[in-house]
């Protein structure tokens, strides 16, 4: 009973906050969902296939694209996947897009049935294609305080995502980043707030799916409180379902209530909800990382519990729509599964894809053993396929599965993008702390433009940055420290820091996943940004990209969070810097002593 209690309690808190969002009327005219006649169409079409055609649809693979010839092996063992495995779906990832685009084609050409192209679009086409625009991270969206910047983002995503034969995109990310330590959420969350990720989590669905395009929430049940990344070992959140109904679950029950078509399900391990023992295996196959974090203190993953997947994301939110694990290949999972294994419990947990294994053959080989043993009954693994095919059907993917390469130029990127990427960072540059007498810079000083990141891209990152304080007028040297930086660097650094009226410091260090310094700062770097912030020369300190910074240094004496280092943030940070526009972004995490809301003004 007093459990009872409690739910009804969360249910109506719930209520009261989170009908402020945007939601999508629900009724049988515009529920973005297979229609009947797409039903009676997978329901034929089951009848008729083998199981072999059956259990590859559970199976999704990824590539990064490259040209590649017929006769290649490249090209050789993709057909494969999906000629002879037959697989369902294919996930892309970085790559040209033109031949993105062509690949696919090709594969879909040699599929019986229309595979789904699925991409992490979390942030636009430019997440993952060279030369396209990339809008600001949700972070910074969720800094503007207007959710309409999310739904108008999500319309531009779905329409490129379509024109580029993407139809599910795994977006958008409602995890509650409420953990400044998280090396693999962090700025890719709308912030710390649950209700306020519900509203920009709502708002970037609707945009997405008016295009028909799904979209997917993701990480089911919440991947915001973790200080692991997940590519690299498992996340232990220990809490209770109180403390789930009160925080990470209420992005998902809004986006489930305003009819998302799709939700991944993480590789984190909540031992309250689901306290099944597991143990390292003594070799796993990793394709993510060369420095697992493994732990003999864990339980199972989300990804591989009916009680987490089946009983609340289905049963008790009431979800209905295609269910998709994060990477089989993640060392989340292949730390404790062979991937045989995995596969067979991520289905029986109620999964209907299995994305990117690290050995799709074995993937492949333990869902038909156990659905040749009964272990995986003929009713689930129809259940699943049912689905897919259904969903192929409302898409339009049996009428046309190619994608013209014609009308891409004229759809992607195009002014209407770019406009509202800028708007975006105009409205997200956030002010969290000023010296008196040090903003707007001048026309004429002399700056070093100071640049940390934990990235391979010292040659072109804070570029634009520089480019455009020094177009303002100012007088700007740019350096740049990596992992690579000696200390030889940097005592140059430092003695022409010496003749420099003022020191920008820009902090390029982002989410990098699965790797070991994701968000981290590169050493030699790190040693210059001490020595300069106990001097007496002015310094303004931007996060460009992790925003937790002043966290662990408050003797940053002026700092703003741009959350992110594309080329519209860097734009829209140099013209606040110069006082040719204000800061009006607020914060919406609290770092330190600065509050959620945070955000200072020049004027």
């Amino acid at each position: 009973m007093k459990y009872f209690v409690s739910i009804l309690l969360t249910i109506a808190i719930f209520c009261t906050i989170v009908p402020a969002s945007p939601r999508l009327p629900i009724s049988a005219s515009n529920k973005f969902e297979p229609s009947e006649k797409a039903w009676k169409e997978a329901d034929k079409m089951l009848k008729k296939m083998t199981l072999e055609e059956k259990i590859g649809q559970l199976v999704h693979i990824g590539f990064n694209a490259k040209y590649a010839s017929q006769d290649s092996e490249f090209f050789k063992n993709i057909q494969r996947d999906v000629a002879q495995n037959k697989v369902g779906g294919i996930i892309v990832f970085a790559g040209g897009l033109y031949e993105t685009v062509h690949l696919v084609n090709r594969m879909q050409e040699n599929a019986k049935i229309p595979l789904l192209i699925s991409a992490d679009f979390e942030s636009g086409v430019g997440m993952r294609f060279e030369e396209t625009t990339n809008f600001p991270w949700n972070m910074a969206v969720a800094a503007t305080g207007n959710p309409d910047f999310a739904r108008r983002e999500g319309e531009i995503v779905g329409r490129e995502a379509k024109a580029l034969g993407v139809y599910q995109v795994f977006a958008p990310v409602v995890d509650v980043n409420n953990n400044a330590d998280n090396p693999v959420i962090n700025f890719r969350s709308y912030g710390e707030n649950p209700n306020d990720v519900a509203r920009f989590g709502v708002a970037m669905m609707q945009g997405i799916q008016s295009n028909r395009v799904i979209a997917t929430a993701k990480h089911f049940p919440g991947h915001g409180d973790t200080a692991i990344d997940s590519h690299r070992g498992l996340p232990i959140i220990d809490v209770n379902r109180q403390r789930l109904d009160s925080l990470e679950l209420i992005p998902f029950k809004a986006v489930i209530d305003s009819g998302i078509a799709s939700v991944m399900i993480a590789h984190i391990a909540l031992p309250q909800i689901d306290p099944t023992e597991i143990k390292p295996l003594k070799q796993s196959v990793n394709q993510e990382t060369d420095s697992p974090l493994a732990t003999d203190k864990a339980t199972v993953p989300s990804t591989l519990s009916p009680l987490i997947n089946t009983n609340i994301l289905h049963k008790e939110l009431g979800f209905k729509g295609l269910t998709v694990t994060d990477a089989m290949g993640m060392s989340g999972l292949t730390l404790y599964f062979n991937q045989d294994e995995a596969a067979v419990r991520a289905v029986l947990a109620g999964s209907d894809i299995l994305e990117k294994p690290a050995d799709t053959d074995l993937a492949l080989k333990g869902l038909r053993d156990a659905v040749n043993s009964g272990r995986i009954s003929q009713e689930r693994l129809n259940e699943s396929v049912r689905k897919q095919l259904a969903w192929k059907y409302e898409l339009g993917l049996f009428k046309n599965k190619t994608t013209p390469l014609e009308s891409i130029d004229k759809i992607v990127s195009n002014q209407q993008t770019q406009q509202l990427t800028d708007e975006i960072a105009k409205n997200a540059i956030t002010l969290v702390k000023k010296q008196d007498g040090v903003l707007p810079l001048k026309r004429g000083q002399k700056a070093v433009v100071l640049v940390l990141t934990n990235g391979e891209d010292r040659l072109i990152a804070g570029n634009t940055l520089t480019n455009s304080l020094r177009a303002a007028g100012l007088n700007t040297e740019r350096i740049v420290f990596d992992d690579r930086s000696s200390n030889e660097e940097a005592n140059i650094a430092l003695s022409k820091i010496k003749k420099a009226d003022v020191v920008i410091l820009g902090l390029f260090a982002r989410v990098r996943s699965g790797a070991k310094n994701s968000i981290g700062l590169p050493e030699a770097g790190f040693k210059v940004m001490k020595e300069v912030m106990i001097g007496d020369k002015p310094v303004v300190s931007i996060a460009f990209g992790n925003p937790y910074f002043l966290r662990n240094f408050p003797e940053m004496k002026t700092y703003i969070a741009a959350y992110g280092d594309m080329t519209s943030l860097q734009k829209a940070t140099a013209n606040a810097l110069m006082g040719n526009a204000d800061f009006v972004g607020k914060l919406p995490i609290t770092i330190g002593d600065y509050k959620i809301g945070t955000g200072l003004s020049l004027k």
